[in-house]
């Protein structure tokens, strides 16, 4: 997210930010007319009532459900669980087509375990791919990703964590079943994707030896087909590889990276070489489309490919952002037009766009205080999106 795709410390970068200035009452949030006319009719589908905090959230290939990791509320008396459990919730819409709320959700996950990373299978109606340790891990210590200077902005790699599917009978799947490992590695496995076809899988691997070899923990990418059960290596460079999602017409992924080993990720797209049997082969080539000084992580395409969104710490690691950047892999880094799309304090991060490119739906801290909280929690927000409102303004060179 996903990626960023792995236990994100939504809490975390919650950690990091500021608590969002109360709004006289009657008047609206200022983020509302800062974020017109390419944000509107913005809603929150999660809240502080059900959820601690909740996120990394994605749309169904139809639009109608999102699949999202969320800490529940506990018990009174009792703390919330450590791990984050996976959801799926269905949206609702008003006459306008405007995303209003979301039903129930669904839980999906074992007790005690850890999840992450969500998605949908784009031709299964009803089944659902995730990464779970289906157990609870055994070394809540094991070693993670580390944000910049020791920062709160990190995660683990718990070594149980497999990719896992499940079907859905409230979704449309005839029979419901337990998260079951697609297929089984040593280590950590997740920040999972399936290509529009779904016969590819596309994920992040945290490879032993070279993460004792570098003294940190390193993932590449890989893709598994599911046709030839086949694995094959895509990113397999030092450093920390992960989120990644094909493009729309499976011609290219996106992904991020911590190939300078500095924690400030990077974004990077990489072109598919195809086989002439219809079979990924790896990558032609890889081009780096961010390389600044800050966190830059859940790469996102637009339905268009005419663009990404994306999360980043360019304003400040207490105000996380969502930018939109130009993808035009042919084009200089430094040529390619980048906006901001949020406008609000505190956290605003992996944001993902709907199949037809009308909705946006996102994790953010904009929301009311809760009781006793210093700031708002991380919760999932959904807003109408208007990219040629976007595509106006980045061709005339302006910003948020």
């Amino acid at each position: 997210m996903r990626s960023i795709a792995t236990i994100i410390a939504l809490g975390a970068a919650g950690g990091l930010a500021l608590a969002q200035p109360a709004s006289p009452a009657g008047a609206e949030p200022e983020w509302v007319e800062a974020e017109a006319p390419v944000l509107t009719r913005t809603v929150a589908l999660t809240s502080r009532d059900k959820f601690v905090k909740a996120g990394e959230q994605y749309f169904s290939p139809d639009a109608k459900w999102v699949i999202f990791q969320a800490t529940p509320v506990p018990e009174a008396g009792k703390n919330p669980d450590p791990h984050y459990s996976m959801y799926v919730g269905k949206l609702i819409y008003d006459a306008d087509g405007a995303i209003t709320g979301m039903e129930e959700p669904i839980l999906l996950s074992p007790p005690g375990s850890a999840n992450t990373c969500g998605w949908f299978h784009p031709t299964q109606k009803g089944v659902v791919m995730f990464g779970s340790t289906l157990v609870p891990p055994a070394d809540s210590t094991a070693p993670g990703y580390e944000g910049p200077n020791k920062s709160r902005y990190s995660w683990q790699f718990p070594a149980e964590m497999e990719v896992v599917t499940r079907a859905v009978p409230a979704m449309g799947a005839g029979d419901d079943t337990a998260p079951t490992p697609v297929f089984s590695r040593p280590g950590y496995d997740a920040e999972c994707s399936y290509s529009p076809d779904g016969r590819f899988i596309l994920y992040a691997h945290v490879e032993e030896e070279r993460s004792i070899r570098i003294g940190r923990p390193d993932a590449d990418l890989y893709v598994y087909d599911t046709k030839t059960g086949e694995q094959i290596p895509m990113v397999v460079q030092d450093g920390y590889d992960g989120g990644p999602f094909f493009s729309p017409d499976m011609s290219w992924i996106c992904y991020r990276s911590d190939r300078q080993g500095d924690s400030n990720l990077q974004l990077f797209v990489a072109e598919i070489d195809w086989g002439k049997d219809g079979a990924i082969k790896g990558v032609k080539r890889e081009v780096q489309i961010t390389d600044n000084g800050a966190v830059n992580w859940a790469p996102y395409f637009h339905p268009s490919n005419q663009f990404l969104v994306y999360t980043t710490s360019e304003l400040g690691h207490q105000n996380y952002e969502v930018f939109a950047i130009e993808f035009n892999p042919d084009k200089p880094l430094d040529k390619l037009w980048h906006l901001r799309v949020t406008n609000a304090e505190g956290f605003d991060g992996l944001p993902v766009i709907s199949p037809d490119g009308k909705h946006m739906i996102w994790c953010a801290q904009r929301g009311e205080l809760a009781e006793g909280e210093a700031r708002p929690s991380s919760q999932i927000w959904a807003t109408t999106f208007d990219a040629k409102a976007l595509l106006r303004r980045a061709r005339a060179g302006g910003s948020f």
